[in-house]
């Protein structure tokens, strides 16, 4: 049983301002461009926020100039590796973007809105063998898919780089994708797409469109996932009926996976992600075509496992994070989702701070960084205990004037 469901009603000073059609080609209709929204500088010099525990911020630009970025991560040095949609994974040493981007990295189909090169992650032995894993659109005769590919880190170079799983899901290179290693070593893939006509693809087992994946670091399915060794179902599914899951987290106490998902127009969730666990979508949804009309009937059924939380009106949530550190003590244990845009309205987006109470139910929630205006891809906690946020700049091929794209950090301001 799910421990709790939140749901976020129309409590904000934005509406949702238009209804659109979902276009086979086209996995979410276009959000309104917001000209009467305007685009704030980003904070440099550093701004200082305060927030509901008392905790003062302190909010600053590490580098701009990316182009679109959807993932980073964090190496062994300090130094960062931000991956750009249109295909080029940036190096980011102490606190400068290096002009050059690293080669190496496959070819790339950005034919959609958003296709492209996705997450990055680097195995847990980097420091030995400099492995790093890129997920990607993968070009194919038909179109496109989304596949996972690794190389190894040498200076500006990815050598050895070749694909370690590409999946079934031919045409779904718009669907989201996110990397995250597991403590056992295993590592977990989230492969979206279920949108139009693919929907009910998240419901079958033998495709990889909408599910979360669990592969070993070679590629392969890890031997214990529910499915291995079932004829109708591909061995590398851990769980299934998603639509499109943008962030991934390993609860610091439970080693629950929990996972952040879109929703067409409200309706977007994080679940607690189980093995073998049916997670509902297209048959049950909170959610309304952009039309306007509910997705389903009902909105939960006994038989799938309901999310812990759903956010009406939608937030785009991104990247998740939950906060281990000692900086920021107050926040140690909350989970932190990005934001993309409010209501299907642009530079409203924000990073949303989710207390637990010790039953580890919701207690409250706070939106952070909301004067900013951006949209918040990813976030993440780095080695020195603070807080990182990648924003994502504009929606690409909507909005192109956005806001520049950057990574921040937040750190206390006391």
């Amino acid at each position: 049983m799910h421990r709790f469901i939140a749901v976020l009603v129309g409590a904000t000073l934005l509406v949702m301002l238009a209804s659109y059609v979902l276009d086979a080609q086209q996995p979410d209709a276009e959000p309104f461009a917001a000209e009467g929204i305007p685009v704030v500088p980003l904070p440099d010099p550093p701004v200082e926020y305060g927030t509901a525990e008392g905790q003062r911020i302190r909010v600053s630009v590490v580098t701009d100039g990316l182009t679109y970025p959807w993932g980073f991560t964090f190496l062994p040095d300090g130094s960062v590796l931000v991956t750009e949609r249109l295909g080029t994974l940036r190096v980011i040493r102490n606190g400068v973007l290096e002009p050059t981007p690293l080669s190496g990295v496959p070819e790339v189909y950005t034919g959609q809105a958003l296709a492209g090169l996705m997450d990055v992650a680097v195995h847990p032995e980097f420091s030995d063998n400099r492995w790093v894993y890129l997920t990607y659109s993968k070009p194919t005769e038909t179109g496109s898919t989304v596949a996972l590919a690794r190389g190894r880190l040498e200076g500006q170079v990815l050598s050895e780089v070749r694909d370690l799983f590409v999946s079934n899901g031919d045409g779904a290179a718009a669907g989201a994708s996110r990397l995250l290693f597991a403590p056992d070593g295993t590592l977990f893939m989230t492969l979206g797409g279920a949108f139009g006509g693919r929907r009910p693809a998240a419901q079958d087992p033998a495709s990889h469109v909408g599910k979360m994946l669990r592969l070993r670091d070679d590629g392969v399915a890890a031997e214990e996932n529910p499915f291995v060794g079932q004829a109708d179902a591909e061995p590398e599914v851990f769980s299934l009926g998603h639509r499109n899951q943008m962030g991934v987290a390993i609860h610091p106490d439970t080693g629950e996976l929990w996972a952040s998902e879109h929703a067409p127009q409200g309706g977007d969730e994080v679940n607690i992600i189980r093995p073998g666990q049916n997670y509902g979508w297209p048959v049950v949804s909170y959610s309304r075509e952009y039309t306007g009309q509910r997705v389903t009937e009902r909105p939960w059924r006994e038989d799938f496992v309901q999310p812990e939380f759903v956010w009406i009106p939608s937030i785009g949530p991104s990247g998740l994070m939950f906060y281990t550190g000692d900086r920021f003590p107050a926040w140690r244990g909350d989970l932190f989702v990005g934001s993309l845009m409010t209501g299907r309205v642009e530079r409203t987006g924000h990073l949303e701070r989710i207390k637990f109470n010790q039953q580890g139910l919701e207690q409250r929630r706070e939106w952070l960084l909301a004067g900013l205006r951006r949209r918040i891809r990813d976030v993440k906690q780095g080695p020195d205990g603070l807080i990182y946020v990648l924003t994502a700049g504009g929606f690409l091929g909507v909005d192109p004037a956005g806001g520049e794209a950057a990574l921040l950090r937040i750190e206390p301001a006391d």
